[in-house]
């Protein structure tokens, strides 16, 4: 039997041209971050596939998406050893984005995270075929000492710190500042807690009589927002069809948080600009014991791959690896999950293979001193084709 082939218009499931930014993540079917016009002006986080009832997308509102760049998504599934309280599977994606809630004249850019749960079907009557759980925070990267903060995010590699339980996952994320005149990278990252905790805490809210943002009273009953779990279930909430217009107004209205998700740079560099980053996580021994250490791969928009370790409050630069004979900057890394390593007479590990994309694809082996999954570092250009 031969299957057949489905033609279907990519409008909201890949950018008008490859300027714009985007962003997707499979979760059984597709879930986009953005353009959903020519003009590149009207954005949208959707699910982009599966039956027509199922495609629901963000509302056109400044409030919830205001200019934003979108850089990565996330799907985190929930473990059912982990998971006593039936939580939904979650997707989030991360983003920068111009804010509303600072009175300035000059735009104000600010890093955000947003969170959407797996079986949000909707509102009845109000949020008809929008999200009921779309929420965000602010993402702050500042470096305490000197105060200075990053707020444009470049890039974010999700990795789970124990393999196989979803709560430990943690988000590195590359991040610049709109301020500076000079090259100058941080790398902060952001664990799925700290994310959760401030998704649970006060709702910001714009007062429109004196422009000023408050915390809103009262929350109404169940908390707007929330993915659907077994307490919401046994109250009788089995789908967010069932929400009260109460509840869906409140967060159509709501969709910031009060609080951000805080975190200190583990690494600041002047002088250059990382476009893209990966993270393994390598046993280190100490003595008789073991503990696991951050190894951040990252590519400059040179073309150089920069490999750091990062132990407790340290970071050390270990390694520079110039890819390619032209300074293009790197435009993906893909770790290579299979450990597959030839050993050579001095004891290295040829763990490393780039491809670029030029004017024909080479490849290359990098040899290091210590065995760890190979990587990938890709330079691609990008073609994108819009059905119309």
């Amino acid at each position: 039997l031969y299957g057949s082939m489905k033609m279907e218009t990519g409008k909201g499931k890949c950018p008008f041209e490859p300027s714009q930014h985007y962003t997707a993540v499979m979760a059984g079917i597709l879930y986009t971050a953005a353009t959903s016009n020519f003009l590149g002006t009207m954005y949208d986080i959707s699910r982009a596939t599966g039956t027509e009832q199922e495609r629901i997308r963000t509302e056109q509102s400044i409030n919830w998406l205001s200019d934003p760049e979108f850089v990565s998504s996330a799907f985190i599934q929930e473990d059912e050893k982990h998971n006593p309280t039936g939580e939904d599977d979650k997707m989030y994606f991360f983003f920068t984005e111009v804010a509303k809630e600072y009175d300035l004249y000059t735009k104000i850019k600010v890093p955000r995270v947003a969170r959407v749960c797996k079986s949000d079907v909707g509102g009845m009557k109000t949020l008809q075929r929008r999200w009921t759980t779309f929420l965000k925070a602010q993402l702050v990267c500042e470096d305490r000492a000197s105060g200075q903060r990053f707020n444009v995010l470049s890039d974010v590699f999700t990795v789970q710190h124990q393999p196989g339980d979803p709560s430990s996952t943690h988000f590195y994320g590359i991040f610049t500042s709109q301020w500076e005149r000079e090259e100058l990278s941080a790398v902060c990252v952001y664990s799925l807690e700290e994310i959760t905790k401030v998704m649970n805490g006060p709702f910001k809210e714009l007062k429109k009589t004196c422009e000023n943002w408050i915390n809103p009273e009262p929350i109404p009953t169940p908390r707007p927002g929330q993915c659907l779990n077994s307490a919401l279930k046994e109250l009788g909430f089995e789908s967010s069809l069932k929400l009260p217009d109460k509840v869906l107004t409140f967060v159509r209205d709501h969709p910031l948080m009060e609080n951000s998700v805080v975190a200190a740079p583990l690494m600041i560099r002047n002088g250059i600009t990382y476009t893209k980053l990966a993270v393994t996580l390598p046993m280190a021994s100490s003595g008789l014991k073991q503990h696991m250490t951050t190894v951040l791969h990252l590519g400059t928009d040179h073309g150089e791959l920069h490999k750091v370790a990062v132990v407790g409050p340290n970071a050390t630069l270990i390694e520079e690896v110039p890819l390619f004979s032209a300074q293009e900057p790197v435009n993906n890394i893909l770790l290579y999950k299979t450990l597959s390593v030839s050993l050579h007479k001095e004891g290295a590990c040829a763990i490393m293979k780039y491809v670029t994309y030029k004017h024909s694809f080479t490849q290359k082996h990098i040899r290091t001193h210590r065995c760890s999954p190979p990587l990938f570092i890709v330079v691609t250009v990008t073609f994108m084709f819009q059905a119309w």
